[in-house]
């Protein structure tokens, strides 16, 4: 059952995103009111560093504390329908998978449409990825990590990998993932009411100004209609009441068939990436399992 807290904190929600009216903005106006209200209430815990670094012309924020270990690093790419958010609205939330993991984040700001569509973000992904490499990191220590569009960015980096007989990362962890740009799921329409910010006609929206000129099944734009062969593990999460539930159904069923391994859990009453709320009890509980799964992961390969 979903902890009362859930209940006031998405209301809040929904008041706040029918307030915004994102569909009704204009992109440049809209990424102003959502990295200010971030700037203005989202705090980092205690003992985290932020270490801001460019990498070959990409902003990143390095995000460490004094337990996290240093040969070990997650890729964190942050959701936003490929349009929206930076590292101001989604620090926080690395910092708080960063401490229950014990593992550094590194926090990139890939390019956004419409004015870079795809496939400028996934470059900019392996642009990172490939650096991290240089700097002497085992693909075996590295775990790419992502919420919404960042956790389908994260299959569709993976999935070039794959093709081009690069080095994989050791994991993936896709919190409520966006990886069918066509809304073909049942959930879009069965939770549309009940999601309490994400709306059908924003998410086709924001999928057609990152497609630009590509067909939104493109596998590379809509990873679900990928072959996952050879994928490394994934670990999802999704809420029970959004919109993309679909989409993490249907990936974690893809890459069960393609015989990956798959860990997959719909959290009741949960929402679009609840897991951002920091004085939510689902989201501390989820991102200790996502600790504990990196932990694992790493441990393994150790």
């Amino acid at each position: 059952m979903p902890s009362i807290s859930s209940y006031f904190i998405k209301k809040g929600i929904k008041a706040g995103a029918k307030k915004l009216k994102l569909e009704e903005k204009e992109v440049a106006e809209s990424r102003q009111v959502i990295d200010l209200f971030a700037r203005k209430f989202s705090k980092l815990p205690n003992g985290c560093k932020v270490e801001q670094i460019e990498i070959e012309g990409i902003y990143a924020e390095w995000i460490s504390n004094k337990q996290s270990v240093d040969d070990k690093v997650i890729l964190y790419l942050h959701g936003g329908g490929y349009l929206y958010c930076s590292a101001d609205t989604h620090r926080t939330l690395a910092a708080r998978v960063m401490i229950d993991s014990s593992v550094k984040v590194l926090l990139p700001e890939y390019r956004l449409a419409p004015e870079h569509p795809f496939p400028a973000a996934i470059e900019d992904i392996l642009t990172i990825y490939r650096w991290l490499l240089k700097q002497g990191y085992d693909s075996s220590n590295i775990i790419f990590a992502g919420d919404s569009a960042g956790g389908g960015l994260s299959v569709a980096a993976t999935h070039v990998l794959r093709d081009q007989y690069e080095p994989l990362p050791a994991a993936l962890v896709c919190l409520s993932p966006w990886v069918d740009l066509t809304s073909s799921g049942t959930s879009y329409r069965k939770n549309n009411e009940k999601d309490p910010y994400l709306r059908c006609d924003l998410v086709r929206k924001t999928a057609q100004a990152y497609a630009g000129d590509e067909s939104l099944d493109n596998h590379f734009i809509s990873p679900v209609f990928a072959d996952l062969s050879g994928f490394p593990p994934l670990f999802i999460q999704a809420g029970s009441i959004e919109i993309l539930l679909s989409d993490a159904q249907m990936l974690a069923d893809k890459a069960d068939q393609a015989g990956v391994k798959v860990h997959f859990k719909v959290w009741e009453g949960m929402w679009h990436v609840w897991q951002i709320s920091a004085g939510l009890p689902e989201a501390k509980k989820a991102i200790k399992e996502i600790g504990d799964f990196v932990k694992k992961t790493f441990s393994v390969r150790r």
